[in-house]
């Protein structure tokens, strides 16, 4: 890192640190106060969703779209920007919504929301690049490091918002402001490192064809399909944008020069490494934060029958997760980052398996091996990235965390719908044909048809037939996570490959640019 020595790494690391808990301090307490957003400013569950929802899916597209420019405009500039959003947020949300009208208020928190989110992405296309930098020659252990900072937030303000207890939710929204000045006041005038791809000399546009196009036939239609639903664009315009801008990318990196060793159509395609990780990805990130909601309604339960608050499912699974991350190093140089993977991969599956077969008390036994399992994936998913390209330097490293994002919100959540409607479906037919025939429809989704339990007509029912479906639907909850357990499996087959692919060619070694010698 002869080109950073002047760098205050520690100091920076600390600092990113806490820009990524001032993420989760947002995340957690948004999903604290949502109801009595609801309850004060008379939105339906539409609009809550709505405001949920743009919270979420700008993260994922500017953690991508900054990743382009990171290097040109500078990594603290992005980080004033990222400031200013958290700030613009809280007082948008504190100050301002409290005063208006209830339709003013939705518009207010939903672009609140919007611009939180879009802080939130450019915090991850920051920090992910500049850990990389700093201490690029142990990267997984650092990035894991690092991303202890999001369950770190998430238990901080999670005890945080049980101690508040029913006071104003302005308080509890307010606390982003804590992690948010910390982080600006660390950042104030530091200097920061050169990317290792900018410092090994490798060009802005080598970076993009290590990017290539196969990794664009992943992310360009996933982002369109997102802003599609946004938007709501037609499909025909919607393809006709994945064709346009799949065709312009090819056009940008395509080589002029007739100097060029080597095919083109090869240079363009990119990595094959990045493209198989992207799609690897996929299956993680839904099982990693897809099935969350689901083992987090489970364990609830749980936590009422022995008398605790819901929130402490968040802290105590973050907690599991948040002190496994502090101690990776020791764990990744035993295991390497894929036989990581590979562990982790099948702990995921198990305790899927074992979840759908658990009740009471053996709910959080279950769930606890099912933290061990998801804990490392994200983080040393990224650190296998930038590790296997570092060419691609920030684009590579935070477009797989953008893709995750986007793979799980397009199309994990509505999978995740899906399989709950249809075992609720099938379990009712099983168990009484007549109540089906009453409430059960067919419905026509992102992914396809499906089978759903209309609520308005299970409403008309009597209070027993009510109670039949109700314990249907958790019987059929439990059971479907048995299905889930089908990503990790996915996921365990890939990484079995991947190593046997490395042994294959002596063992799997990280790639360091000439710069970083």
């Amino acid at each position: 890192m002869n080109s950073n020595q002047k760098i205050n790494s520690k100091w920076l690391f600390k600092a990113s640190f806490i820009a990524l808990i001032a993420t989760s301090f947002a995340f957690v307490t948004r999903f604290a106060v949502l109801a009595d957003w609801g309850r004060q400013f008379n939105l339906s569950s539409t609009q809550m969703g709505e405001i949920g929802g743009a919270g979420v899916w700008p993260f994922a597209i500017s953690i991508i779209l900054f990743s382009l420019v990171i290097d040109k405009i500078g990594y603290g500039t992005a980080m004033v920007f990222a400031f200013v959003c958290h700030i613009t947020y809280g007082l948008m949300a504190v100050f301002w919504a409290p005063n208006a009208n209830p339709e003013q208020a939705y518009t207010i928190l939903f672009w609140a929301s919007v611009i939180l989110a879009l802080g939130n992405g450019t915090v991850e296309a920051v920090i992910n690049p500049v850990v990389a930098t700093m201490f690029d020659r142990d990267k997984t252990k650092w990035l894991n490091i690092l991303h202890a900072g999001w369950p770190a937030g998430l238990v901080g303000a999670g005890l945080m918002t049980m101690a508040m207890g029913g006071a104003d939710w302005r308080y509890k929204v307010g606390l982003i402001f804590i992690p948010a000045v910390i982080y600006g006041v660390m950042m104030f005038k530091q200097k920061w490192p050169v990317q290792e791809r900018v410092a090994a000399g490798v060009s802005y546009m080598d970076m993009l064809r290590e990017f290539g196009l196969l990794a664009s036939l992943l992310v360009i239609p996933i982002i369109i399909r997102q802003i599609a639903v946004v938007f709501g664009l037609a499909l025909s315009t919607e393809i006709l944008l994945d064709i346009v801008l799949f065709l312009a990318f090819g056009y940008t990196i395509w080589p002029k020069s007739e100097s060029i060793k080597g095919s083109k159509l090869s240079i363009v395609l990119g990595s094959p490494m990045l493209f198989i990780l992207m799609l690897i990805m996929m299956p993680l990130a839904t099982t990693e934060i897809g099935t969350d909601g689901w083992i987090t309604a489970l364990m609830e339960k749980a936590m009422g029958d022995i008398g605790l608050p819901a929130v402490t499912v968040l802290v105590y699974t973050s907690a599991i997760m948040m002190v496994l991350r502090f101690y990776a190093g020791p764990i990744i140089h035993r295991f390497k980052p894929l036989g990581l993977l590979t562990i982790s991969a099948a702990i995921a599956a198990i305790g899927l398996l074992l979840l759908s077969q658990s009740t009471g008390i053996m709910i959080l036994v279950v769930a606890t091996l099912y933290a061990l399992g998801k804990s490392f994936l994200w983080p040393t998913m990224l650190g296998v990235v930038s590790e296997q390209s570092p060419k691609g330097g920030a684009l590579t490293l935070n477009a797989i965390g953008g893709m995750g994002m986007l793979a799980v919100g397009v199309l994990g959540f509505p999978f995740i719908g899906m399989l709950q409607d249809n075992a609720s479906s099938e379990l009712l037919q099983k168990k009484n044909q007549a109540i089906y025939e009453q409430v059960v429809v067919e419905k026509d989704g992102v992914l396809g048809e499906y089978s759903a339990i209309d609520l308005d007509k299970a409403n008309k029912l009597s209070d027993e037939e009510q109670a039949t479906i109700s314990n249907v639907t958790e019987d059929a909850r439990h059971g479907a996570l048995a299905y889930m357990a089908i990503f990790p499996f996915i996921m365990l087959l890939s990484y079995v490959g991947l190593n046997f692919y490395f042994k294959s060619r002596g063992g799997y070694e990280q790639k360091i640019l000439a710069s970083s010698d």
